[in-house]
């Protein structure tokens, strides 16, 4: 059984998610206060809300947690081109909190192969606004001669960066905007973005499954440290794509 939360309950130790052999597995509680306070009550700990339209909120704490420690980003031949090209091309930017809701939105509506639907649902975007406004989720935008065509959003807390979603209207758009995020948190002293599910994309970048209790350990290590800024882009942060990697994340 997992917990039932009310406005004022705190959310369980997250040793009591159902385990690997359950029906889902990571789940938490469930509840129905979506919050920024319950929000960053539960990502600070390594939780995150996951849920459809027409279900509860439900949180969750996946083990093992797929995270992309930056210093490991693998920069592809074909993608190191592909940056170097958009950074030639006048009228190609890249931008950080222009159009955050319009990055959530295009996240939200934009097909994915395998998928029924979106997580992405009007209250998370609602809500995900909300926190954007208080200055904690933050977006990393592609932008083509005026037109944005791909990007990201996540959450910062401390020197953390949880990624939520990206998406792409043109190819590697998104890819361009992971290795702004990167370039930003290597030179912020970010060490890992949180990818939350395993995927073979995130792998192919550089992402890998930490066991719960190492992602937990990180966090305590890091959130209470002060927030990067400005979160701002320019030129220069594109010199930490080469950045010679730091060894593992702690």
């Amino acid at each position: 059984m997992i917990a039932w939360l009310e406005p004022d309950d705190p959310l369980p130790d997250t040793a009591l998610a159902l385990g690997p052999n359950s029906d889902a597995p990571g789940l938490l509680a469930a509840g129905h206060d979506l919050s920024p306070q319950r929000l960053t009550e539960a990502y600070r700990r390594g939780i995150f809300p996951w849920f459809s339209a027409g279900q509860p909120v439900l949180w969750w704490t996946t083990d093992p947690r797929m995270v992309l420690p930056v210093a490991e980003f693998k920069l592809s031949r074909s993608l190191r081109k592909t940056v170097q090209a958009f950074r030639r091309t006048p009228g190609c930017d890249v931008r950080i909190d222009h159009d955050a809701g319009a990055v959530m939105r295009a996240c939200a509506t934009t097909e994915r192969p395998g998928q029924d639907g979106t997580w992405i649902v009007p209250d998370m975007r609602e809500v995900y606004a909300q926190w954007h406004r208080e200055g904690a989720v933050h977006s990393f935008e592609t932008w083509v001669n005026g037109e944005l065509v791909g990007g990201l959003y996540g959450v910062s807390i401390g020197r953390m960066f949880y990624g939520e979603s990206m998406f792409a209207s043109r190819s590697d758009a998104s890819k361009i905007a992971l290795a702004a995020l990167v370039c930003f948190c290597r030179a912020h002293g970010i060490e890992v973005i949180d990818c939350q599910q395993e995927t073979a994309h995130l792998a192919s970048l550089g992402a890998r499954p930490w066991p719960r209790a190492r992602f937990e350990a990180h966090l305590r290590a890091v959130v209470d440290q002060p927030r990067p800024g400005p979160w701002t882009y320019d030129e220069t942060l594109w010199s930490y794509l080469d950045a010679p990697p730091a060894g593992p994340a702690s």
